[in-house]
C-alpha cells in the first residue's frame, strides 16, 4: 500500500482569471483616453512646448532676422545682468505684484463675502461688478486715460472739489504704478470675484443658518465659515495673480508706454522692445527663459510654504 497520495493537478485560480480581462479593459480603456487627447496633445505641444525649448536654444544663440543662428553661449545672460534695464524692470514687477496685493488682492474677496451675506440684491451686484471684465483692455485705457487726465480728468476735479491740488497721475514717478494697479483691479476683479462667489455658493446653508441660530453676528460667521472655505482658492488665486502681474505688458503699455523714465517698465515690455523694435531676438530670448525660471522658482517656494502652513 503506498503511503503517498497522488499529486492533485494545480488549478488556476478564478480571481487571477476574472482579473485579467478586468486588466486588459482599463488598459483598452487608457490606450481609447489618450487616443483621444492625442490632437489636443499634439496642438499643446507644437504652440506651447516647442516655442519655449526654442526659446531656451535660442538663448544662447545670436539669432539674425536672415536665419543664422551662432552661438555664444552665456553672453546674452551676461549682457543681460549688466543691462541697467535689469535692475529697473524687475524692481518695477515686484512693485507691481506689491501693489497690486494691496490694492486688487482682497477687493475681491471682500466684495464676494458682502454679496454673499446681501439677501434679495446679490444679483444686481453681480451684473454691475462683472461689467469691467467685459470691456476691452485697449477701450478700458482709453477710459482710465480720461479719467488721469491732470487738465480735465475725472480725478483732479474730484481733488478741487475737496480743496486739493491737481495730480500728474501717469506722470509722477510715485503714482504712475498704484495708477496703473487701479486700473488692472477695475477690469479684473469682476471674474475674480465670481470665482470667490461660486466657491461660497458651495457652503452648506445650514451652517449659516446653525450659527444664526446660536446667535453668530455677521463678522463671526465670516471668520469662523466664509474664510476658511475661501482659503484654499485665496491660497491658488494669489499666485496666479502674482505671475499675471509679473508677467504684465498691455497695460503700462498703452498707459504710460514704460515711464516716466523707466518707472513702469516691466521685463516683458523689455522683452517686447528688444524682439520686435531692435530685433535682437537672442537676447530677448534669454529675457523670456529668466523670466520663466523666476516665476517657476517662486511658485515652488510658495508651494512649500502654503504646504507647510497648511499643515501645521
Amino acid at each position: 500500500m503506498s503511503t503517498h497520495s497522488e499529486a492533485k493537478p494545480m488549478l488556476p485560480d478564478r480571481s487571477s482569471q476574472k482579473a485579467l480581462p478586468k486588466l486588459n479593459f482599463r488598459w483598452v480603456q487608457q490606450i481609447t483616453a489618450y487616443l483621444f487627447l492625442l490632437p489636443a496633445l499634439v496642438i499643446f505641444g507644437l504652440f506651447a512646448w516647442y516655442p519655449i525649448l526654442r526659446a531656451v536654444e535660442m538663448s544662447f544663440q545670436n539669432v539674425q532676422l536672415s536665419g543664422e543662428f551662432t552661438w555664444v553661449g552665456l553672453e546674452n545672460y551676461e549682457l543681460m545682468l549688466r543691462d541697467p534695464a535689469f535692475v529697473a524692470a524687475w524692481g518695477n514687477s515686484f512693485m507691481f505684484a506689491s501693489w497690486s496685493i494691496v490694492l486688487g488682492y482682497f477687493v475681491p474677496i471682500i466684495l464676494a463675502v458682502l454679496i454673499r451675506e446681501m439677501r434679495g440684491v446679490g444679483g444686481f451686484f453681480r451684473i454691475v461688478y462683472f461689467l469691467p471684465t467685459v470691456v476691452p483692455v485697449a477701450v478700458a485705457v482709453l477710459i482710465w486715460r480720461f479719467i488721469y487726465d491732470p487738465d480735465a480728468g475725472f480725478l483732479n476735479a474730484l481733488l478741487l472739489q475737496l480743496g486739493s491740488v491737481r495730480q500728474t497721475w501717469l506722470q509722477d514717478p510715485a503714482l504712475a504704478k498704484p495708477a496703473v494697479v487701479a486700473m488692472m483691479t477695475w477690469g479684473a476683479f469682476g471674474t475674480t470675484a465670481l470665482i470667490y462667489l461660486s466657491t461660497l455658493q458651495e457652503i452648506p446653508t445650514e451652517l449659516y443658518e446653525a450659527a444664526e441660530l446660536d446667535g453668530a453676528k455677521p463678522m463671526q460667521r465670516i471668520q469662523n465659515i466664509t474664510l476658511p472655505y475661501l482659503y484654499p482658492v485665496m491660497s491658488a488665486l494669489f499666485i496666479l495673480q502674482v505671475i499675471a502681474v509679473v508677467q504684465i505688458f498691455t497695460e503700462p503699455f498703452l498707459m504710460t508706454n514704460g515711464g516716466p523714465g523707466r518707472e513702469t517698465l516691466t521685463p516683458a515690455m523689455h522683452i517686447y522692445n528688444r524682439a520686435f523694435i531692435r530685433f535682437d531676438l537672442g537676447y530677448a530670448a534669454a529675457w523670456s527663459v529668466t523670466m520663466i525660471v523666476v516665476l517657476l522658482v517662486f511658485s515652488i517656494i510658495y508651494r512649500v510654504i502654503n504646504h507647510k502652513l497648511t499643515v501645521e
